[in-house]
């Protein structure tokens, strides 16, 4: 008999663990317990990605409903006010929330069709561009843009243009906009040559995670910004055939603080190490809800038995 998913996952990490503690052997000066809980970190995601690849090709419509969940937990960060159960209606059904503003509907939708097109894109295998990112911004806010007006011009968001004003956040100035299209343009290009470099697991999330980090950083759009370089990560992903990321709502605080941390110490580990949580939680949470579902049972008919016809004997007669 083979091992089972927890028998498979105990033996991985007893194995892991020797292999750790080999190399804090040959290398007694580095930092023992930070090394340690790196690479275990990572590698038990890596891990738990294989698991929850394996359970989920047995749940139907498994990839819909992960969609819903990533929907819901991006835009509740930007304001939404549905809860999950409603956003879920809202997708599955067409059901609207009562009392709830029409706008937080109308963005549960646009990001859900924003993320189907953005996978597929990857899927695909369609290079980053300015144009597609262009793309995926305006479906972001198809229903929800608006006309936004600036000494230096005007611009739609639902278009997907480029803002031609200064952003804010907080105590933080975004760069100037005309500086915008060549750093997209960078952005693009240098994802571009990174694709085709990453090999290992860590290497593939480190890039979807700082593809987030980066876009954000630009601030290309009057809105939509954080909901945009959250697709980004997952187009990532999904270009890997990896399972989707997602940033839990309850954590925005903890999100929020990540980047700027790692914006002001100009050091990119701080929003690593915060993504790798979240990642992480998802995919527990996922794989004990998988864990419940039963495979489907193919039921078999039956050969049914054909009665052979007595062939008469000559001569008789009944």
């Amino acid at each position: 008999m083979g091992q089972t998913l927890d028998q498979e996952y105990e033996a991985h990490f007893t194995s892991l663990k020797k292999s750790i503690n080999y190399q804090i052997t040959c290398f007694p000066q580095i930092n023992k317990s930070f090394f340690y809980l790196c690479i275990m970190k990572i590698q038990e995601i890596n891990k738990l990605a294989d698991i929850y690849l394996k359970l989920s090709i047995r749940m139907i419509d498994h990839d819909k409903y992960t969609y819903y969940a990533i929907t819901h937990h991006s835009t509740a960060i930007e304001g939404s006010t549905l809860t999950e159960k409603q956003s879920v209606n809202l997708l599955e059904f067409g059901k609207p929330a009562a009392l709830k503003p029409i706008q937080d509907h109308l963005m549960v939708l646009d990001y859900f069709n924003a993320l189907k097109n953005t996978i597929q894109l990857a899927k695909d295998k369609k290079p980053l561009s300015s144009n597609l990112i262009q793309s995926i911004a305006a479906q972001v806010k198809a229903n929800t843009g608006e006309t936004v007006n600036t000494i230096s011009g005007t611009y739609y968001t639902a278009k997907g243009d480029f803002r031609t004003g200064t952003v804010r956040a907080g105590s933080r100035t975004f760069p100037d906009f005309s500086k915008v299209p060549q750093l997209l343009k960078q952005l693009c290009d240098r994802t571009y040559e990174e694709i085709k470099k990453v090999k290992t697991f860590e290497e593939k999330c480190n890039l979807a995670f700082k593809v987030h980090f980066d876009f954000v950083g630009i601030h290309l759009f009057g809105d939509g910004n954080g909901r945009t370089s959250r697709l980004l990560m997952n187009y990532i992903q999904a270009w890997f055939d990896l399972p989707l990321s997602i940033v839990f709502k309850q954590d925005r605080i903890k999100y929020v603080e990540a980047l700027e941390s790692a914006r002001n110490k100009e050091n990119i580990d701080n929003f690593y190490q915060f993504m790798y949580g979240q990642y992480s939680k998802f995919l527990k949470s996922e794989i004990l809800q998988l864990q419940e579902v039963k495979p489907a049972k193919i039921k078999v008919k039956p050969k049914q038995s054909v009665a052979k016809k007595k062939r008469p004997v000559k001569g008789k007669t009944k």
